[in-house]
């Protein structure tokens, strides 16, 4: 339902997204690991960081166009893989996409999401790559690849950060678990069982999810497997939940076409440190080598700048968009989208910039 009172910046969506949302829901979305200290720190590393603009630069003339990975996106933004859309909003990942590609951005779109490869892609014509993570049949991993393939995604991202899940107490008090109507189509039909859990589901003493991921995840994955993906398929890969200098370099090394600083925000490993922190070192190690992005915190058109300055060609946009869905379906996600990017353009000109090709590291302290 639209607010009655205009929504100026994404903390307020969030609000109102609360406002509608079911209390397993809103959680199961906004939470982090354990005591959440990762998910505060996430925001603040971002904060903390000052900018040393420059003036008289005639910034008169701007654009945020650039490329990522051979997409030409019209402003360095693209939607983080987030599971279960539509629990936010019946239109689910489609109207995240249609979202996306009427403000430029790409799309990743998660394993888990509600909605098909195929309906997401047809929804779209802007850039969408899959998320991916290694199950323990690697043959239902190879499906799922080829699957994406067929559908026209033009990238891989594969989650590396959960061999197992976090301990997300909020889900655990909620016992988190699907609506028995709420269809996870990109898996097989028992996998969206375990995940809709039981009759007796609520009263688990860990959530749905935390199950599933025991079962069906792969908690030997390695940088052999990297290699067995790169065997199977001739996309790009980007591995997401880099936070150390020498895994991205590792990454790179190993074939990855990217890497995404991110630690799955703020879901996995509580007290780890946050991208805003570890992406320098990962910029450093890997030397212009393959494409860098980042997520985690992101909330203003300074923390894009910022992003920027340190290296990432790129940034994901996680939590907002669902807020913005949860809001008003594919125009509250459109909205975000669109605040997020007058706030890069105006970041940009008042750092003395046209264009992200002039952001560069002397531009923070």
């Amino acid at each position: 339902m639209p607010s009655p009172t205009p929504l100026i910046n994404l903390h307020e969506f969030e609000a109102a997204a609360a406002a509608v949302l079911p209390r397993m829901v809103y959680d199961y979305y906004a939470g982090g690991a354990n005591d959440e200290i990762l998910l505060r720190a996430a925001r603040t590393a971002w904060s903390d960081l000052t900018l040393r603009y420059r003036v008289l630069r005639d910034v008169s003339a701007r654009s945020q166009r650039t490329t990522v990975l051979g997409h030409t996106v019209d402003w360095p933004v693209f939607v983080a893989p987030m599971a279960f859309q539509q629990l936010a909003h019946d239109d689910g990942e489609v109207a995240t996409a249609q979202a996306a590609q009427a403000t430029g951005a790409g799309m990743i779109l998660s394993t888990l999401s509600n909605r098909t490869i195929e309906a997401v892609r047809a929804g779209t014509t802007g850039p969408l790559w899959f998320q991916l993570y290694i199950y323990r049949d690697r043959g239902v991993t190879a499906a799922l690849v080829q699957r994406a393939e067929r559908a026209g995604c033009t990238a891989l991202v594969l989650t590396v950060d959960a061999p197992l899940l976090g301990r997300r107490e909020r889900d655990l008090l909620n016992g988190f678990r699907l609506p028995p109507d709420l269809a996870v189509p990109n898996l097989g039909v028992a996998l969206r069982d375990t995940l809709a859990g039981g009759p007796d589901a609520a009263q688990s003493p860990a959530s749905a999810l935390a199950q599933f991921f025991e079962q069906h995840w792969d908690p030997s994955i390695s940088w052999r497997d990297l290699a067995w993906l790169q065997s199977i398929t001739s996309l790009p890969i980007l591995v997401k939940g880099i936070v150390r200098g020498d895994d991205a370099l590792l990454a790179v090394e190993h074939g990855a076409a990217g890497v995404i600083v991110s630690n799955h925000g703020g879901r996995q490993l509580d007290t780890a440190v946050p991208t805003a922190r570890a992406l320098p070192e990962c910029a450093d190690a890997m030397a212009g080598r393959g494409v860098l992005m980042v997520d985690g915190g992101i909330r203003r058109g300074t923390d894009v700048l910022k992003a920027m300055a340190l290296g990432a060609q790129a940034v994901l946009l996680g939590r907002p968009v669902l807020w913005g869905l949860a809001a008003n379906g594919q125009h509250g996600a459109q909205q975000v989208m669109q605040l997020l990017k007058d706030e890069c353009d105006l970041a940009l000109a008042l750092a003395g910039c046209r264009t992200p090709a002039e952001v560069t590291r002397d531009l923070l302290e």
